[in-house]
């Protein structure tokens, strides 16, 4: 399962740290949940067969304190994530809760729900100059990529959407993560937890305070994109709406 990741790629290498002695646990034969526990007793795993039938994911951890896995890249990133960015995950799942006590687990989640949903799974937090930032918000991807391109080395960009991490395993030109719009403190995850537990709040949430980064565009993230003719996919960077 983890034995095919490459902690030396971009994307993953700021979770080595965190990542490599679960994946080592695993490897040797530990359960998901046990790998997980023994790398932080900040916050309880629990095998998938412990979330009760009926029961919201979401709730069941908000009621228990307890994260159920299941085995494979999906929960091994959660994992990761919870492990690096607790404060931040337990806001976020507080958050679902109270949706959920407002407006149950139907068919629609609301804007709250969609939002968390979107960052949880896809979200990344940029720390880069501001010419990057306003280039980036403008979606002018000729400009962030290649006029400003030498920028990009004091840039550092953290993907903590779970289902993204999972994907990078086999990366694809297409994959564009959704950046928190507004700079982050990347090099502290102490700092940067709280942060961004700080920020997390419905009302900003509900704005969807998100833009969108094709991340293999990123020097340094693929060898194709040193060839400039790589941004002129429009299906991939695409502009700015009116």
């Amino acid at each position: 399962m983890t034995s095919g990741i490459d902690w030396t790629r971009p994307w993953f290498a700021p979770w080595r740290e965190v990542g490599h002695p679960v994946a080592a646990a695993l490897a040797a034969g530990r359960a998901p949940h046990e790998a997980l526990n023994a790398a932080s007793p900040a916050v309880r795993f629990v095998p998938q067969d412990a979330l009760p039938a009926r029961t919201a994911y979401e709730q069941f951890i908000f009621d228990s304190g307890t994260c159920p896995v299941r085995p494979g890249l999906h929960d091994f990133f959660n994992g990761l994530v919870w492990l690096r960015l607790p404060r931040t995950k337990r806001r976020l799942n507080e958050l679902q809760a109270q949706a959920i006590a407002a407006g149950g687990i139907g068919g629609r989640r609301g804007p709250v729900r969609d939002a968390i949903t979107v960052f949880d799974e896809n979200g990344a937090l940029l720390d880069a100059p501001a010419p990057l930032w306003e280039a980036l918000l403008a979606r002018d991807w000729q400009r962030l990529f290649v006029t400003l391109r030498p920028l990009w080395a004091h840039a550092h960009v953290l993907v903590v959407g779970h289902a993204l991490l999972e994907k990078l395993a086999a990366p694809r030109k297409d994959m564009t993560a959704h950046v928190w719009a507004g700079p982050a403190p990347v090099g502290d995850p102490v700092r940067l937890d709280a942060w961004l537990a700080g920020e997390c709040t419905a009302a900003r949430l509900a704005t969807k305070p998100f833009t969108p980064l094709p991340v293999l565009g990123i020097p340094g993230w693929s060898a194709q994109n040193e060839n400039f003719s790589f941004y002129d996919d429009s299906l991939v960077f695409r502009p700015r709406k009116p």
